[in-house]
């Protein structure tokens, strides 16, 4: 009775709701503002992201604009530019999540530059979570964005009509680290062999806050309506902040077996640093594939509300970026398991 009463006026003063955490292992001050993406693109998304939390801005500002950086590069990953699907197509997925939980996505988007700041109206501005196709094509529209020519971009061409030479559906695991296939890597061709590129960035603000973005142009040379994990709230991103925030990339479709972003999330509830919860991630994934792990690549990166950062994948090549201060934007590789 007396356990039962103490919650009770615990729940009066508003902090019968509140997770008690205990982040192992963790004696540290609060690291804020930060901000983590996916890959070595990420160098300069986080430089766009910084520009808005080294002010003072919102984490939710912040990760929309780092992502955007990616969008416009126009190579043959992320954007307009990327590798189109096997109808010749370049669709693109984002999604994004702020600290009250409000989120958004888009899927399937076509000949809009940036779906990420469509993500982000689907979520303030409807009373949805997602839109695909046509229809979020249709809100963009409605909503200002311009309608981009649809010609694909010269990489992604020369790709496409080498792919269709063949028309194999072969991706390989981490053709996105441009540091070890040179500074194009995702529009480079070697006997038929080829892969996507996805960006995922967690940021927490000066105030305490956590905001998440991901966006992708999805594997290349898809099939037509094929749809993976970036788009998707808890699999490509999930954001809890009580607790911390997550994103994925690699081989959706396993992202997506697992809801792997808000696992990882739910293990830092559990007490878990961001590095022990991805890799617990990356054990469960393995754990379902089997000797098939081997052929694919997930990656996962973690931030939680003291600002405590980390990441784990399958297999080697793996590397985010982590910025949490004007002259701290640093390359991490990933630590793996295979």
């Amino acid at each position: 009775m007396h356990s039962r009463r103490r919650f009770l006026q615990l729940g009066s003063l508003g902090l019968g709701t509140l997770p008690f955490l205990s982040f192992k292992g963790n004696t540290s001050a609060v690291r804020k503002p930060i901000v983590i993406s996916t890959w070595d693109a990420g160098i300069a998304a986080n430089k766009a992201a910084w520009e808005v939390l080294r002010k003072g801005g919102r984490a939710l500002d912040a990760v929309e604009a780092g992502v955007m950086v990616t969008e416009s590069s126009q190579n043959c990953c992320v954007g307009l530019g990327a590798n189109p699907d096997r109808e010749g197509i370049v669709t693109l997925d984002a999604c994004i999540m702020d600290e009250f939980a409000n989120c958004g996505s888009v899927a399937a988007l076509e000949r809009i530059k940036h779906p990420i700041s469509v993500a982000r109206r689907v979520m303030e501005k409807t009373p949805h979570v997602m839109l695909v196709g046509q229809g979020a094509q249709q809100f963009a529209l409605a909503e200002g964005f311009p309608l981009e020519e649809s010609k694909l971009s010269d990489d992604a061409q020369k790709n496409y009509t080498e792919w269709l030479k063949k028309s194999e559906y072969k991706p390989v695991i981490n053709i996105e680290n441009r540091k070890e296939h040179g500074p194009f890597a995702p529009s480079r061709f070697d006997n038929g062999e080829w892969n996507h590129d996805t960006i995922g960035m967690v940021a927490l603000d000066a105030n305490g806050n956590l905001s998440g973005s991901c966006t992708t142009s999805g594997m290349a040379f898809k099939m037509r309506g094929r749809l993976g994990d970036s788009p998707i709230i808890g699999a490509g991103l999930f954001v809890d902040n009580e607790v911390g925030a997550a994103t994925a990339t690699g081989q959706g479709e396993d992202v997506i077996r697992i809801a792997g972003s808000h696992t990882v999330v739910e293990l830092m509830r559990q007490g878990l640093s961001p590095e022990q919860a991805c890799k617990k991630a990356v054990e469960r994934i393995i754990r379902i594939k089997g000797a098939k792990a081997k052929d694919i690549q997930v990656g996962f990166i973690a931030i939680n509300k003291r600002g405590e950062y980390g990441g784990y994948c399958i297999q080697k090549g793996f590397n985010y970026a982590v910025c949490y201060a004007d002259d701290k934007n640093l390359l991490v590789d990933g630590k793996y398991i295979l």
